[in-house]
């Protein structure tokens, strides 16, 4: 935008991913403010919902997540749609290799549905969100996640009825999730 100016770029940390302090100006109504706000960047990624019509059932994952521990979340695992980093791939070819690392199962047609940031006041990530139809013929391992990464993820199979309600219950806090699962709901991809 042509009312932003940056003025100085300050690395805090370059430990995981990259916090920045980041002081601007920025014209509000004719009077130029200036401002400083740290991003966390950790760059782009994608997440799927796998949905079976025939067996009204979802798969998502369960892992532990430190960030939700130290805000409260007792055991600290979180039930999600299964996500990850781009990296160098694009957001296609990334949740494809997401989806059978994580799941187990192999996708080959995914949709993309929408694209969203997700904590746009302090991280610079963008989702690409995606959904994909799958059989129990896609299983071709086990899936956990990559043990060279040092993930441990439970793979979930549930009757989307269950998935829903454990968005009411409380059980699914995942933003990413409720917004798969809603959408599936919305757009009837599975009749409950």
């Amino acid at each position: 935008m042509s009312n932003v100016k940056i003025l100085d770029t300050e690395i805090l940390s370059d430990n995981w991913y990259t916090l920045k302090k980041i002081t601007f100006e920025i014209d509000h109504n004719g009077t130029t403010v200036k401002h400083n706000r740290e991003a966390y960047d950790r760059g782009n990624g994608a997440t799927i919902l796998l949905y079976n019509r025939d067996t009204k059932s979802v798969v998502l994952t369960r892992q532990f997540r430190m960030p939700t521990y130290i805000n409260g979340n007792a055991s600290g695992y979180l039930i999600e749609a299964c996500a990850g980093l781009l990296d160098a791939d694009n957001a296609e070819d990334c949740i494809r290799r997401e989806t059978e690392e994580e799941t187990g199962f192999k996708v080959t047609h995914v949709e993309k549905i929408f694209e969203a940031y997700m904590s746009p006041g302090s991280v610079t990530e963008i989702l690409y969100f995606f959904i994909a139809g799958y059989t129990r013929e896609m299983k071709v391992t086990e899936g956990g996640g990559l043990s060279e990464e040092e993930e441990n993820i439970e793979v979930l199979e549930l009757p989307f009825s269950v998935a829903l309600a454990m968005i009411k219950n409380g059980k699914i806090k995942d933003a990413k999730t409720i917004m798969l699962l809603q959408y599936a709901a919305l757009n009837k991809l599975i009749d409950v």
